[in-house]
This record gives structure tokens, sequence and C-alpha cells, in this order.
């Protein structure tokens, strides 16, 4: 037991539970640590050991919203009430000390905690001090792993690893990941974890035919060696499969969720059964022990909000121990104890066994035959778009806090506050919120938590932008330019545009907003001309136009500029932006071009036909249409049917949406664009900009149609004639990449039942092919499902309409409503295509791939009414919070307030080994950051683990032997911390503590 934990004394004086958990906070080691491992129960080194896991999987929404599962709320729903099961389980710990739980969604934990008395925390304290109640994973939520972006991963594991270290010390720090119920793990999930300092990490799904390969082999537990880039150990985690799922063996439910019989000991009674239960608890650890290479084995003792009463477990519980152990005397060479995910791993460790290394993923997962959930890949794409908008806010939210000090949490527009869109963009990254497989009154409530977390961020980034600039303004954030709305800039005559780059390189960006009038004059910054352009845009879904203004700004990094835009009186221009006739009756080629790109269309269908690079003298013919699958209703082979998690097409040739499109040319100086008509709910815009690197394809799809009894599936489909071999190549969370091979698994021989369901993979923001030589490459703008179901051809889903449930527990239909009654929904998105060679490849890629997610954002203003922001004070038309851009390989991931003098500094190495190498980007880079920042100094450095939760000079992580040769690793001390000399490696992550002095400026 850890320093200053003591059993608890019925009555013990407020005043001395106080004391004890000061104590507790500070447990363990001279440095604060607690003795973590050394709290586990004693275990029987010559026995068979069943450590049983307490436990409740509280889904943070999903059949009923956040709030409705924590209160109890609309039972009629689904019977589940969280603050029952935290206010139950506390009290059965409190009855036996014997008994252990472990609780993961800190989301509702914190929520609970905030609302209980000074005493009940302080014993809820104790019992974590004793190690009697510990945390798992640690994160907000249990994030998804295929449809989450790495950064808000990060962000969602930090707060809530950060509530569990102020609140409870050291011994509150999770040793274990768990995710129990993610539908598929990313290698770059266990990278991460491995990376904010977990020992092991434990998970309940992967695929049907994996698992039966694992058991056979006793391969249900490896080192996961989750990097190709990080040195091991670095990003090495022992990984293992939970035996059944997350759930309790058959007939060992005692939850009131459960029918399963209780325990019944007393042997005069008509319904004992503690023999039968006994012999069948040692049968099924005798027959589980034998897919298990240890002595140790685990059993999951709970399952979807379990421990409402947390008595009917605990009793029948203890009963089973007692009963089965008693059973030792008579030659049973069994053990059964309450344990912890972290106290069972703890016994691995112990063994020193040799152990597997696993170096791909576990997608795409199914849970038998022709059952991939592949599906939720794609699922409401409105709200993945949505959730990927709000993280590019929040970051833009944190960088201003920091930027302008405490001026952005009280100004002129009122408190402003990052917190609540932080929370809100960690419920989002719950594995049943970005998914889109929740009810849809519960994803209308994640919509509505980003929603009100954006309203106060708006207010801080208005108070910072007024103190950074020097004037206050009537700040305006147009939120419905995707569809050309801004009431603003369509009836003012003056405004100002302000864009804030939150990327720490400076940007180029093109601007575009509906006006009213064809002529404006635009001024940069400095009071320069900025050339301008007004395009008549035609939508073929209202049959009317409206002008559009387009002009290129240039913003610093870290910071922004100020564009004062004035209409010109003028008439409507005599010449509308010339025009094709519908695409199957055009005659001539029709072309669009910049300095970088030529993209050339085919004259009789009006689709994409070539795509040259003109730097390189790279053409590559490739056509581009939009498809449809036949969503399965269920068949003679199979009843399965495509729903919100499950893809099932039902054949394997999809429908071309149409074989020629209606065109329409736009051709000026700052825009060249073709327009794509290919039915009243589907159309394209095909985009060059000058300067551009890459071709945008800006599509709108919906409402899908379903009057004819089919669900659909929509595809973006391109084809080429490279050859690839089977192979393309998607990225993890955003970061590394992976290859895919079309019916392949690397570690089993593989069954393939649906050939193209079960070959699609998540992407997350990238999809490329290759022939070795040439690279197409295609950036998405949120995650989408995407596959390569023959050589030289890839596609991503882009929007589901179904009318049918696929029986995985939500009960509904993925039918989202549109604007209008009985409608379905529209989305608008974005693909960037990218040709160059394989060498060049990366330099592009990975760079537009951050220009994408962290995109200037846009404020606007009326000109002319701004007032100073306090008298004397100079106005400012461009400001830069750093005093010069990072390297273009270092990206700064994250630039947080901490604390009242405390700054969270994230800067990542973007780039893999090997990558970039014709432009050198590829290499390690060492930074200065003493001079580095111009709004603040920083006076003192510490570097952490990536959750910023342990110093990295005293962090520790237990060490495995690996098949790979070697034992463990020598622990190595982080190196002393030269803050004018911090090295990146590729793909490292560098986490700090940064104590910081703000300048003058931004204290006034």
């Amino acid at each position: 037991m850890a320093a200053g934990c003591r059993a608890r004394a019925p009555g013990l004086p407020l005043r001395l539970l106080l004391l004890l958990a000061a104590l507790c906070v500070g447990a363990g080691a001279e440095d604060g640590r607690c003795d973590y491992y050394e709290l586990c129960p004693a275990t029987q080194p010559s026995m068979l050991n069943v450590h049983l896991l307490p436990h409740t999987h509280d889904d943070v929404g999903w059949l009923k919203t956040v709030d409705q599962y924590y209160y109890g709320a609309r039972d009629g729903i689904q019977h589940a009430g969280v603050q029952y099961i935290l206010d139950s389980v506390v009290s059965a710990l409190l009855a036996n000390e014997s008994r252990r739980f472990i609780y993961v969604e800190i989301a509702f934990f914190s929520y609970w905690w905030n609302q209980q008395t000074v005493q009940m925390q302080e014993e809820v304290r104790q019992l974590v001090c004793q190690g009697r109640l510990q945390f798992a994973n640690g994160g907000w939520v249990m994030n998804d792993e295929a449809t989450t972006y790495y950064a808000a991963i990060i962000d969602q594991m930090t707060l809530g690893l950060k509530f569990l270290k102020d609140t409870f010390g050291d011994c509150g720090r999770p040793r274990v990941a768990w995710h129990i119920d993610p539908f598929g793990h990313s290698r770059e999930q266990a990278s991460l974890f491995a990376q904010m300092g977990f020992d092991g990490y434990f998970f309940g799904r992967l695929d049907y035919q994996d698992k039966q390969r694992r058991k056979i082999q006793k391969e249900m537990e490896q080192v996961w060696r989750a990097s190709a880039n990080l040195r091991p150990p670095q990003a090495d985690l022992f990984t293992g499969v939970l035996p059944n799922g997350y759930n309790p063996p058959m007939d060992l439910c005692w939850d009131v969720l459960c029918f399963d019989y209780p325990v019944v000991d007393d042997p005069d009674s008509p319904e004992y059964n503690a023999k039968t239960l006994a012999d069948y608890f040692l049968n099924i650890s005798a027959v589980q022990a034998q897919y298990y290479r240890t002595n140790h084995i685990v059993m999951t003792m709970g399952s979807d909000f379990h421990y409402e009463n947390a008595n009917m477990w605990f009793k029948n519980m203890d009963k089973l121990i007692h009963m089965v152990n008693a059973q030792q005397s008579k030659g049973s060479l069994i053990n059964v104890l309450y344990s912890t995910p972290a106290c069972y791993l703890w016994e691995l460790n112990k063994a020193n066994l040799t152990w597997t290394v696993k170096q791909d993923d576990f997608f795409p997962y199914a849970d038998g035959p022709h059952q991939f959930w592949t599906g939720y890949f794609t699922s409401r794409p409105a709200l993945k778009r949505y959730e990927r908008l709000s993280h590019k806010f929040l970051q833009v939210c944190n960088q201003l806090e920091v930027l302008a000090g405490s001026a952005a949490l009280a100004g002129p527009y009122g408190q402003g506050s990052s917190a609540r869109l932080r929370q809100a963009m960690a419920v989002a990254q719950h594995h049943d919120a970005v998914t889109g497989t929740s009810k849809q009154h519960v994803a209308n409530d994640y919509a509505r938590q980003l929603a009100a977390g954006w309203e106060k961020c708006q207010v801080l980034v208005s108070n910072a932008l007024a103190n950074l600039g020097g004037s206050k303004e009537d700040f305006v954030f147009c939120n419905q330019l995707n569809i050309s709305v801004c009431p603003l800039t369509q009836t003012a005559n003056r405004f100002h545009a302000i864009l804030y780059n939150p990327l720490a390189w400076s940007i180029t960006w093109p601007v575009r907003l509906p006006v009213k009038n064809w002529a404006y004059h635009v001024k940069s910054p400095s009071g320069q001309t900025v050339p301008s352009e007004v395009i008549d845009v035609f939508s073929e879904r209202s049959k009317n136009s409206h002008p559009e203004l387009i002009f290129s700004a240039l913003v610093p990094p870290l910071g922004f500029s100020i564009y004062s835009v004035t209409h010109l009186p003028s008439k409507t221009p005599k010449f509308r932006d010339c025009c094709s006739s519908p695409g199957a009756r055009t005659s001539g080629r029709l072309v669009i071009q910049n300095e970088h790109l030529r993209v050339t269309f085919d004259p009789n269908t009006g689709l994409l036909q070539e795509i040259e690079n003109l730097h390189q003298g790279l053409r590559l013919p490739v056509s581009q249409a939009f498809y449809w699958y036949n969503a399965s209703t269920g068949d003679f082979e199979h009843p399965q049917v495509s729903g919100a998690y499950i893809f099932r097409p039902e054949r394997t040739k999809p429908f071309i949406l149409r074989h020629w499109v209606n065109t329409h040319l736009v051709k000026k100086g700052l825009v060249q664009e073709v327009h794509q008509n290919f039915t009243a709910w589907c159309s394209q815009v095909v985009r060059l900009y000058p300067g551009q690197r890459h071709v945008e394809l800006e599509w709108t799809v919906g409402p899908v149609p379903v009057v004819d009894g089919w669900g659909k599936e929509i595809i973006s489909r391109f084809d080429s004639q490279l050859k690839t071999n089977g192979r393309f190549y998607t990225d993890s969370n955003g970061r590394e990449i992976l290859e895919r091979r079309r019916d392949y698994r690397p570690t089993w021989d593989f069954n393939q039942t649906e050939p193209v369901a079960g070959n699609y993979y998540p992407v997350n923001s990238r999809i490329y092919i290759t022939d070795g030589q040439i690279q197409l490459t295609v950036l998405t703008d949120r995650s989408q499902g995407g596959s390569s179901l023959r050589d030289g051809s890839l596609e991503l889903m882009v929007h589901r309409r179904l009318l049918l449930d696929d029986n995985r527990g939500v009960g509904e239909a993925l039918l989202e409503p549109g604007d209008e009654p009985g409608t379905g929904l529209v989305v608008r998105g974005r693909h960037l295509v990218l040709l160059d060679t394989v060498e060049a490849a990366a330099a592009g890629h990975r760079l537009q791939a951050q220009r994408e997610a962290l995109a200037p954002q846009l404020v606007l203003a009326p000109a002319g009414q701004g007032t100073p922001y306090s008298p004397g004070t100079p106005t400012l038309t461009q400001f830069s919070g750093l005093r010069k851009e990072l390297p273009a390989s270092v990206h700064l991931l994250t630039l947080a307030r901490w604390g009242p003098n405390t700054v969270l500094l994230r800067l990542e190495h973007i780039f893999e080994r090997g990558e970039g190498g014709l432009f050198n980007l590829s290499q390690p880079v060492t930074l200065d950051l003493q001079d580095l920042f111009s709004a603040f100094t920083i006076n003192h450095l510490e570097e952490t683990t990536l959750s910023a939760d342990q110093l990295l000079s005293k962090a520790t992580r237990l060490q495995w032997r690996t098949s790979t040769g070697g034992g463990p690793a020598p622990v190595q001390r982080a190196p002393s911390l030269d803050p004018s000399a911090v090295t990146l490696q590729p793909m490292e992550i560098r986490t700090f503590l940064a104590s910081v002095v703000w300048s003058k400026e931004r204290e006034r």
C-alpha cells in the first residue's frame, strides 16, 4: 500500500479524511509518484489466476443523449442512468475492501464528481489511493479509432487525463488503455497511447477470422509496434484481446439488465446452484486458459451501463470467489480474485515472456461472414465535416487565448471561453458520435453541443482580435459560407475580411464571398490594391445565379491579415463567364489550367479525362464520376443488410450516376472552373486557382432519392491505367501511411466474403495509388471510407442513405432528414487531387493536408464602425504570433492555455522517414524555442509525455521482450532540455509545458 493510504474507518472525521486524501494525492515515491502496481492483489504463482474485472461501459451518447444517459431519462429508449451507477459502485466498494472496480468515461465521472459532497469526494480519493477504484484509459470519452483525427484524439485524451491528475494525483493516472467497444483499431491510436505513457492496451473487437487464428496460435496478447518511424520501444505497446468482447461469460451476468440466475449457496434451498456454478466456472476458466500463454486470465464482469445496482453484481461475485477458491482444498488449481486491467497486465509483465510483434492494424473489422463494419467510415458525412471544422476552430480559439492573454477571456464582447468547445469536441470523438452510429436525436445533440461551444469561442476570438488588432469591430462569423450565405457581405457596401492563420507557416488562401454587386475594390493590410474578380455562380438546384467575390489573401503564421473590401458603382457586366453547352453535345476540348496543372475533360461526356503536372512533365489519363451501390437488404447467402455500421452492397459493380454531364465553364484570371451537373441531386465543380498544385473537386450530393425502395451508397471514383498490383495506401488517423492490399490481410489467410465492403478502409485525410513512378493522391476534408477495387482505380464514399437498420443496436435506419419535411440531407465537400512523382508526392500531400485541416478562419466586420481598443492603442492590420515561421516539416500541433502563466506547446515532425527526399523534408529538424513567439517569452520549459500528465524525465513504462530480438530496453531518461536546440525526428511529437511572461502590449 502506498504511503498515506489508509483503510476507511466507519465515521472517520472529515478533517482526518481530508488529511489522508492530501497524503494520497502525493503518495508513493519521493517524487510524488504512486506505487501503482504495488497496490495490486496477491496472486497464486502455482495456480491459474482468474482476474475478475468489474466494469461498466457507459457510452457518451448512443441511443440517448449524454444528459439523458447521465440522469437516467427516457427509460423507454434504454434503461441507463450513469449517476446511479457511480453512486452504487462507490457504496459497494466502501462496503467491502476486497472489491475493485474500473471506470473509463471521464466526461461522466467529472460531472458526477462535481455534484458530490466534500466528504464523498475524499472517500473516493481514498478508494483511488488504495487501488480499489482505478481509472482505465482516462480520456474524456472512449474515442473511435477509424474516423477520428489524431490531433482531436490527443486533445480529448489530454482533457480527461488532466482532470484525473488534478483530482487524484499520480494514483489517478491510468496505466492501461481500454478500448473495448470501438469497431476496429488503428495503428496510430496505439502509437499515441504509447507516447502518452500507457503500459498496455486491451480491446474487445477484432475480426472474427483473426480472433479464431489468434486463439489457435495463442496470440491473443502481443506487442504492437505501432510506428514505422519512431525508434522501438517508443511506440511499442503491449496489446491484449479480451476473451468475451467486454461482456461476462455466459450465465454469469448479475446485473439488473441481465436475466441470469443468482448464486444460491444455501444447500437447503430448492434453488441451490452453488456447486453447479462453481464447476461451470472452473470448466470455462480451464478452456479460456488454453488460448493464453501465462497462468493469468481475465473475465470482464460488466457491460453497457451495468452496476446501477452494484450490490447485485458484487454480492454474487463475492459468493463466486468464495465458492471457487474453496475448491482449492479439494485439489483445484484455480484461484479467482477481484482485479483490474492494470493488475492483470502487471502479472503478464512479471512473467518475463517473449511476445510476438504486430506491425499493421486491425481494420476492417467483421464480426461474421458478410458483416464488415465499414459503412460507419462515411455515415453522417455532415456531422463528420462539422466535427473537423470544429477541431480547426478550437485550435484557433486555443491559440488566440494564448496570444491575447487574459484579454481574450474578458473583453468588450463578454466572457469568452474555450472550455465548452473543448469538451464538446472531446464528446464528439466518442465511438458513437463522429462515427455516425447514434440515433438521429443524439446526432442532433452532438451538433448542438458543438454549436454551443462555437458561441463561447466566438466571443473569445472577438475579444482576442480586438486586443491584438487594437480596434473594437462588430465582428461577424459567417458559418454558412459553404452554401454561399453571408448576410453582411451580401448587403454591405464596405466591410473587412479578417483571416486568422492557425498554421506556423504563412499561407496564401483564396477568399470567396457571396456579394450583391459586380465590382469591388480590395485592399491588402498595407493598403495596396489586391487583384479581385466577381464571378457569376449559377446553381442548377435553384436555377438562378448570384455573384461571388474572389481574391487571394496572404496571411502570416499564427496571425491575421485584414483586407478591406469596398463596392464600386457598376452595372451588371456585359460579358458573362464563358460557357459550354451540355456535355454530350460539346465539341472541342474543355480545359482548365494554371502554371502547375492542366486538367482536360472529355468533349463528349463532360467528365474528367486527363490531369497533367506541367512541372514534372507527367500526364495521366484519369476519369472521375459518381456511382452508387444498391444497399443490400439481405439475400439467400446471408440476412445482413447495409446500415449505419455495416456496408454491404447488393452487388459488386456499382451503378454509374450518369455517363455524361451538363457542363458550365468559368474562366477568369483568379479561378478556372468546370461545373458538372450529374443529376438533380448530384453536382460538382472542378476548380483551379492560380498557384495551386492540386485540383479541387467540390461535390454536392443529396437528397439521395430512395422512393424506388433502394438504399444508396454514393461514391466518387477515379479510374486510370496505373498498374498498382492490387495495392493502395491510406493514412492512419491523419498521420502515418499504411499499405493496403485487395483481398488480403498481413497476419492471416483471409477468406473474403464481401469483395467490396471487405476491401474498404478508413480514410481520415488521404488515399493514394502508385505504380512506383507516378502517384495519384486524393485528400479528403473529413473521414470517409475508401478503397481501390481494381488496379489504377480508387474510390471514396461520400454519402449514404439507407432504409433498414443493420441490427447492431441503434434500432434506426440511416435516413438523415433534410431542410424540407420528408427530404434527405444535402452534403457538400471537397476532394483535392494531386498528381506527382513518387519522390515529390509526400511534400505535396503532407503540407496540403495540414492546410486543409487548419485552413484560415474568416471573420468579417462592417467597415468604418470600429473604435479604439483603448486610448492610444495603435491599430494593426496584420499580426503574427511568431517571430519567424517554422520549417516546412514542423507543425505547431498545440498552443493552448494550461494555467495562469503556463502554456501547453506541442511540435510535430509531419514527415515519415524516407519521405520528401526530393526536398530533404524527412530529415531531423532542430528549433530554437527561446525567441520563437512574439506575444510572450518562455522563461522555463519542461518536457512531458504526449498527454502532458507526466514529466518526461520521470516517466517510465513497463518493458517487454519481443520476438524481434533482445530483452527489455533499458529505461532511457530524457536528456537535459535545451530550449534553444529542440530536435524533432521524423513523425515525432514533442510536448512541453512552458512558463511564460506575456509582453506588455498583451497586458493592456
